[in-house]
């Protein structure tokens, strides 16, 4: 399926209001108490809640800052990724503002991709502490208030990490991507409690985590190495939560009530998909933002390997739930025709986590190390 124009207009869509530090979105959920306190009713959230409590880590004194980050070696020891994926896929170049580039621009390129995708992971973990607190005040179980609250620290973990990351050991920053803040801000506004988990939860975590490992694998930055699994140890249990909560709830839901979800999902996924065509890194770097997607795309942004895998961990998690298949598979042909729908029988996160969090602070030691 070719890249239309209509479709490149809404791709090439960037952060327009890239110097505000405040935004304001409405949220139009109620806050609900419930004074039954017996957290026992739910024993996959208590053992989630339990597990949650005693694997909490420091940022501060758990990985060690003192360690170098010379972005331009990382870059030459990873042998120019953009450069080569060009050609491993065969695009041709030719006429194009890259024709023109040398090994300096090629470099730079990979540099401030590395500050844009740190940048929105650290945007997207500002997400997950809103949603998550949104979490604590509108979901109607105890025991899912008491296992969101952790979270919340985790979040707030998250985001001290990443920001100082950002911060000290790379070269700038960016604002967070327009596609990334259009889903955020959708899943604030919706009143249905569930709504926040499907969106945050299972896809927007459920991303993160597959797109976590990915770098983890490929950095050559011990320290990057180190924080991504202590993140990943988090948000594996953080996936579950949404599976484990929202499996109860949807089990009881109508054809026409998991259609609204399926439609939320498939929306989430869309966006998320648009968010990595990095926007502001081609601004930044003054290429012509249509032409660098067109031409990173190969025509068709579903053709793209690198986001075909970040779905690895959110197929499944959807057919854990019952929405790939729910009316007439509706979902599961979104999914075949972003050709994502090979990851459907991957391990679910709810079974993953936990062999996750027993080993990430070992792996995490080790990476340091190597």
């Amino acid at each position: 399926m070719a890249l239309t124009d209509e479709h490149l207009e809404l791709l090439a869509v960037s952060n327009a209001d890239r110097s505000a530090a405040i935004r304001q979105v409405e949220n139009n959920a109620d806050t609900i108490f419930t004074w039954d306190y017996n957290k026992g009713a739910r024993p996959a959230l208590t053992k989630l809640y339990e597990k949650a409590k005693h694997s909490q880590w420091d940022g501060e004194t758990d990985l060690d800052w003192s360690i170098d980050v010379d972005q331009e070696a990382l870059v030459r020891q990873a042998g120019i990724p953009n450069r080569e994926l060009l050609l491993q896929l065969g695009v041709d170049i030719t006429g194009t503002s890259f024709e023109r580039w040398g090994e300096r621009e090629w470099l730079n390129l990979e540099i401030e991709t590395s500050n844009w995708v740190l940048s929105q992971f650290l945007h997207g973990e500002q997400g997950a502490l809103v949603c998550t607190a949104k979490i604590v005040e509108t979901v109607p179980w105890i025991d899912a208030k008491f296992y969101a609250a952790t979270q919340v620290m985790d979040e707030a973990r998250h985001v001290e990490v990443f920001a100082r990351y950002l911060d000290t050991k790379l070269s700038g920053w960016y604002p967070v991507n327009t596609h990334l803040q259009a889903l955020l801000d959708d899943i604030i506004n919706d009143h249905r409690w569930d709504m926040t988990y499907l969106g945050m939860q299972v896809m927007v975590e459920g991303l993160a985590l597959a797109a976590f490992g990915n770098m983890a694998n490929q950095t050559f930055d011990p320290l990057l190495r180190q924080l991504l699994r202590y993140v990943m140890s988090d948000e594996a249990r953080h996936v579950a939560f949404g599976l484990i909560s929202l499996k109860e709830l949807y089990g009881e839901l109508t054809e026409a009530e998991l259609f609204e979800r399926q439609e939320f999902a498939y929306d989430a996924a869309i966006r998320m998909r648009d968010r990595f065509q990095r926007q502001e890194v081609w601004e930044r770097v003054g290429v012509d933002v249509k032409e660098a997607i067109r031409t990173f795309t190969a025509a068709d942004p579903n053709d793209d390997p690198f986001q075909q895998l970040l779905f690895a961990k959110i197929v499944p998690n959807c057919k854990r739930l019952g929405l790939l298949d729910a009316n007439n598979g509706w979902l599961r042909q979104r999914f075949e025709e972003m050709r994502v729908i090979q990851f459907e029988d991957a391990m679910d996160t709810e079974a993953e986590y936990e062999l996750l969090d027993a080993v990430a602070h070992d792996r995490a030691a080790a990476s340091a190390e190597g």
